[in-house]
C-alpha cells in the first residue's frame, strides 16, 4: 500500500475513534430526563441511592424552602413519606442546552401527595447543571422553586364592602382607594387599573396571581382603620383617611 493512502487510512480510523468516544461520552436530554425522573421518583420512598450516584461531592443544592445545601445534607433530607402519605412526580416540559462537558436542564415537576385519601397537588421549577468530569455525568449545582398558587376564595357578606370602602394613604401625596360595585371588592393606587380583591376570610383578601395578602385592620372600637399589605410576613401599613 501507498505510503500517502496508508496515512489517509490511519488518520481516518483514528477520527473515527475519537468520533466515537465523543459520542460514549457525550449525554442527551432524553438520558438527563430519566435521571431526573429516577432521582424523583426516589424521593418518596427515601432511596438515597440515585441522589448519591448523580450528585457531585462537591455539589451545591439551593431548594424551593431556600434552604443552601451541600451533598450530604441534600442526601440527608431524602427520606420515606410517613405513613398515611404516598404520591408521585412526573418530569415534564423539559429544556436543554449541551455544550462539550457541561449540561443544562430546565423542567418542571407536576406533583401529586395523597394525605390519608385526600389529594393535594403542587408545581415546581428546577435546573440544574450537569458536568462530565473523570468519564462520569453529574449535577454540580440545582435549584428548585415553586410555582405560586392562589388560595382558594373564601365565601364573605358582601354587605361588609362598605366597611372598606375609603382612601389609604402609604405617605403625603401617595393614596389608593377602596371601592366596590356590590358584588366585587376593588383597589385604585392613584391612576393605575383597578385591582379585584378575592375574599379569603373576614378581613382577608388577596389578588390573583400575585403572593401576599391583604388585611383590613380594625382599631379597638371595630372600625376598619388602615389596609396592611402583607408579603413574607412582613407588613406595608396604609392608613385610613376617608
Amino acid at each position: 500500500m501507498h505510503k500517502t493512502t496508508a496515512l489517509f487510512f490511519a488518520t481516518v480510523l483514528a477520527l473515527a475513534g475519537l468520533n466515537s468516544c465523543k459520542a460514549k461520552s457525550g449525554i442527551t436530554q432524553e438520558e438527563l430526563v430519566r435521571r431526573t425522573q429516577e432521582l424523583v421518583d426516589a424521593t418518596a420512598v427515601g432511596d438515597q441511592t440515585p441522589w448519591k450516584k448523580y450528585f457531585a461531592e462537591d455539589s451545591m443544592y439551593f431548594d424551593e424552602k431556600g434552604r443552601n445545601m451541600n451533598k450530604a445534607a441534600l442526601v440527608a433530607d431524602i427520606v420515606p413519606l410517613p405513613a398515611g402519605f404516598g404520591g408521585s412526580i412526573k418530569v415534564a416540559k423539559a429544556q436543554s442546552h449541551i455544550e462539550g462537558n457541561v449540561a443544562i436542564l430546565s423542567y418542571d415537576l407536576d406533583e401529586t401527595e395523597t394525605v390519608y385519601g385526600q389529594t393535594m397537588t403542587a408545581r415546581y421549577h428546577g435546573t440544574d447543571t450537569w458536568m462530565r468530569r473523570n468519564g462520569a455525568w453529574q449535577i454540580i449545582a440545582g435549584q428548585m422553586l415553586r410555582y405560586y398558587e392562589d388560595p382558594a376564595p373564601g365565601t364573605i357578606d358582601v354587605a361588609r364592602y362598605r366597611e372598606y370602602i375609603g382612601t389609604y394613604q402609604l405617605a403625603p401625596g401617595v393614596t389608593l382607594a377602596v371601592s366596590s360595585d356590590g358584588n366585587q371588592l376593588y383597589r385604585q393606587r392613584g391612576q393605575r387599573a383597578k385591582e379585584m380583591l378575592v375574599p379569603e376570610a373576614p378581613d382577608i383578601f388577596f389578588r390573583k396571581g400575585v403572593e401576599g395578602r391583604l388585611l383590613f385592620r380594625r382599631a379597638q372600637n371595630g372600625k376598619v382603620d388602615a389596609l396592611i399589605d402583607r408579603r413574607n410576613n412582613e407588613d406595608i401599613v396604609w392608613k385610613r383617611t376617608t
